[in-house]
């Protein structure tokens, strides 16, 4: 598929408009978080008419470098996510080096970066490849492992990586070496209808620092009385594991290898899963699309659970505006619990011939430097990214109150929650095991023909061992 290269003259005002769009990915699903997410909303982008001091030329590749010493190139995805973000990071760089220049290649998703990278590094020919591309979190570690020669070394950046939360950075950070900067903050939330959690009786307080016991009480009786779901998700791509999981601070993988097998806070957290579905209080999709157009977009569900990039669709619903709060996650015990689901980082290829310049813009604006403020801000208001730099969430802008969400200044409360995700163990098999887990859940449900939850997690675990070759 071709891609459109925009040179960015970075010397007039951003675009604007905040648009529906993850980072997300999440994950290969959202950007996905998302894969299928940011996958489904770049196809559209990528025939987004461009900035107007932008000029355009078609390509089939990354677009390599340029021989301007002031000009970088960087391959990202998300026309109206990721793209505004690198525009708000180039105009606030211009203030500092007033001939710099940002070509930016909007490619059609995470995967192309991630093809021309392997092509790149088998081919042992880095020249194709710009001096910054946009690399998915959740993907990174893998093409460290396979490709060392592909990547250059940030720890010299002027940084100060203390500015950023623990969890984040674990994914940019191999064998005590940092690769990237990071971009967006893939912090769950849990976004509840006020308005129907009062009907039944409750408020927000009634479902923060909650057990997931009494958060399936709760929806039991939303369901009962409303008509709505308390939770849905892609179950095509289901993230719910991995964060119900991560929100106990626990993973689903141990030295290496999967950790699900006779885990008895793994069969906890899945029966959780299957007994909402079985009870209605989970609305398990079948697609991305029945996710966000028919289930949040639709008004079936009176909560949402994700990557803070899913905010976007939940406000698709205009009449909704005020009914909507946030907070933290359930979890077995009661504690509050914290996430993170997609999310992306910067990282500077083998190919780039000027590293200073690089080192330094992105220490500058993403890396928490004296034009953080004015890229998050400006990211934020054009494209929906929320900053994952502690310093620079601390800003007027993040401290607004947010009309949609009831007044609540939901920026900076996502900031906060990020600085407290905990750190867990990835691996490269990631949606590997989302996948076969996935199958586990639908077999035990009801629906799937009820199968022991325990042999069905067994079996997955078998999955992927077979896959990894242990």
């Amino acid at each position: 598929m071709k891609k459109k290269v925009l040179a960015l003259i970075m010397a007039g005002a951003m675009t604007a408009g905040m648009l529906t769009a993850c980072g997300g990915s999440a994950t290969s699903d959202a950007g996905a978080a998302p894969e299928a997410a940011a996958e489904a909303t770049e196809e559209a982008a990528a025939e987004e008419a461009a900035p107007a001091e932008a000029a355009e030329e078609e390509t089939t590749d990354l677009g390599g470098i340029s021989d301007d010493p002031n000009t970088l190139t960087v391959a990202a995805w998300d026309a109206n996510f990721n793209i505004p973000a690198l525009e708000a990071a180039a105009a606030a760089y211009k203030t500092k080096n007033p001939d710099f220049k940002l070509e930016i290649n909007t490619v059609s998703g995470s995967s192309d970066v991630e093809n021309a990278v392997t092509n790149a590094a088998q081919a042992g020919d880095y020249s194709t490849l710009p001096d910054i591309v946009l690399f998915q979190d959740h993907w990174i570690q893998q093409y460290v492992s396979n490709y060392p020669d592909a990547w250059k070394d940030l720890s010299g950046a002027n940084i100060d990586w203390s500015d950023f939360g623990a969890e984040k950075l674990s994914y940019s950070t191999i064998d005590g070496v940092h690769y990237g900067a990071p971009v967006d903050n893939g912090t769950a939330i849990f976004a509840y209808r006020t308005d129907i959690l009062e009907e039944c009786g409750y408020t927000i307080d009634d479902v923060t620092g909650i057990t997931w016991d009494r958060w399936l009480e709760i929806g039991r009786e939303v369901k009962e009385k409303t008509g709505k779901y308390l939770l849905s998700m892609d179950h095509s791509g289901d993230d719910l594991p991995y964060m119900f999981m991560q929100a106990e601070g626990l993973s689903q993988w141990k030295n290496g290898d999967p950790d699900i097998a006779g885990n008895e806070t793994y069969q906890k957290i899945l029966q959780v899963i299957v007994d909402g579905a079985n009870d209605g209080v989970i609305l398990l999709c079948n697609s991305w699309s029945e996710y966000t157009d028919e289930s949040i977009v639709g008004d079936q569900v009176a909560g949402v659970m994700n990557g803070n990039w899913i905010i976007p669709t939940i406000k698709q619903v205009a009449e909704n505006s005020g009914k909507w709060e946030l907070t933290t996650i359930p979890t077995l015990s009661g504690k509050e619990g914290y996430a993170s689901n997609g999310g992306s980082s910067l990282y500077i290829t083998a190919n780039c011939q000027n590293f200073d310049l690089a080192q330094d813009f992105l220490a500058y604006t993403f890396g928490g430097g004296e034009g953080a403020i004015e890229t998050y801000d400006n990211a934020l208001k054009n494209g929906g990214v929320i900053t994952c730099c502690i310093s620079a969430g601390k800003s007027s802008v993040y401290q607004e109150p947010d009309a949609y969400f009831n007044g609540q200044p939901i920026y900076a409360d996502i900031v906060a929650m990020g600085a407290n995700v905990p750190v867990v163990e990835q691996n490269d098999f990631h949606y590997n095991l989302r996948t076969a887990v996935g199958t586990a859940i639908t077999n035990a449900t009801t629906a799937g023909g009820g199968s022991d939850l325990a042999a069905e997690i067994q079996a997955a675990q078998d999955d992927i061992v077979r896959q990894m070759n242990l």
